[in-house]
């Protein structure tokens, strides 16, 4: 069980000085998402550094998401940190691990998420910050690329089972529960049929480091440097993945030809034939936002957090734009249409 605020305080209040200084000091327990993890800001007067966060892993320390792999020997979490960490990689700094009590004192990242920066600014400046975004992705990918080991991404992968179970989640969530869809024999022998198509072509593709989750409420700005979070569930996946995670994301919707230049600046700077990767990009978009419009209906009904259910119109739009370029999934396209009218309006 989350320890009450009072009991967490006492807690940590010892370590906090150790870290940072003998100062008092303040919690404050921050908003939190759709993670069983909770987070907490402490402020050390005068201390160096004034505040930590504190992530609270609760009982449950098993990854959030489904992975392919047996149970991790370590924290997912701290294990990718460090990976990531002895690359320059910008996550947060880990000051110290309470095992016993599941919790992490780390480098207080601040409040301005990617998303908040983005939403502020016109077609020009949200240019201007993809591409840095995109920058800080190649950057990761490329050091993944030179050290492909010592990190437990490197053990588990997107294979086609994986794939398929997330494609299958949307189904069950998505069209079932959240939709109230009661399949015909023929219309769900469909959905097998293309869905294992759709994860076959994905397992098929070259594999590379994966954040998961790589979009713009994980990703924090200090100026115009860009931190990342959440990174616990990395595995192996397409190169297209995370581009998806962050140009395709549920919160902010990009014009489309923004979107077209952007797919073009990762291609130029990875020196992918961008007509093959576009495709890739649309292939993987279907899965990912299928996969997350069942995933928020799943959070709603199963964690009872229903703030996602407002963005699930922005992923079944996403994956209408993309299945308008992939003409070899015109029955999927057709079922979606007839099965998913109330959301289904092509984002281009």
């Amino acid at each position: 069980m989350p320890l009450a605020p009072a009991s967490l305080a006492e807690i940590i209040a010892p370590a906090c000085r150790e870290i940072a200084g003998p100062g008092a000091v303040s919690l404050q327990t921050l908003p939190g998402g759709a993670s069983l993890r909770r987070y907490h800001r402490a402020t050390i007067a005068d201390g160096r550094p004034g505040t930590l966060v504190i992530m609270e892993l609760g009982d449950d320390r098993a990854a959030e998401e489904v992975t392919s792999g047996g149970p991790p020997p370590r924290d997912p979490f701290i294990d990718v940190l460090e990976y990531l960490a002895r690359g320059g990689i910008g996550v947060p700094a880990l000051y110290r691990h309470d095992p016993a009590r599941g919790l992490l004192y780390l480098e207080d990242l601040g409040d301005e998420t990617f998303e908040a920066r983005v939403q502020r600014q016109d077609e020009s400046g949200r240019e201007r910050y993809y591409r840095l975004a995109i920058d800080a992705l190649v950057e990761l990918q490329h050091y993944a690329a030179e050290q492909p080991q010592g990190c437990i991404a490197f053990g588990r992968a997107f294979d086609q089972k994986l794939l398929l179970w997330e494609l299958d989640h949307f189904r069950e969530w998505g069209l079932e529960v959240g939709a109230s869809v009661q399949l015909e024999p023929s219309e769900r022998a469909l959905l097998d049929r293309e869905f294992g198509s759709i994860s076959q072509q994905l397992a098929a593709e070259p594999r590379g480091f994966v954040h998961r989750d790589f979009q713009s409420r994980n990703l924090m700005l200090q100026g115009d440097r860009i931190r990342i979070i959440d990174f616990q569930d990395a595995l192996l996946g397409t190169r297209a993945y995370d581009l998806v995670a962050l140009l395709r994301d549920s919160y902010v919707q990009l014009a489309p030809a923004l979107l077209s230049r952007l797919i073009a600046y990762y291609a130029e700077c990875t020196g992918c034939p961008l007509g093959p990767f576009r495709r890739l990009f649309d292939l993987q978009t279907v899965q990912r936002k299928l996969k997350d419009a069942g995933r928020f209906v799943y959070i709603d009904r199963v964690k009872k957090n229903p703030t996602f259910l407002q963005h699930i119109p922005t992923s079944h739009a996403a994956v209408a734009g993309a299945l308008a370029r992939l003409p070899e999934l015109a029955p999927l396209t057709d079922l979606l249409r007839r099965r998913w009218p109330q959301y289904y309006t092509p984002s281009p």
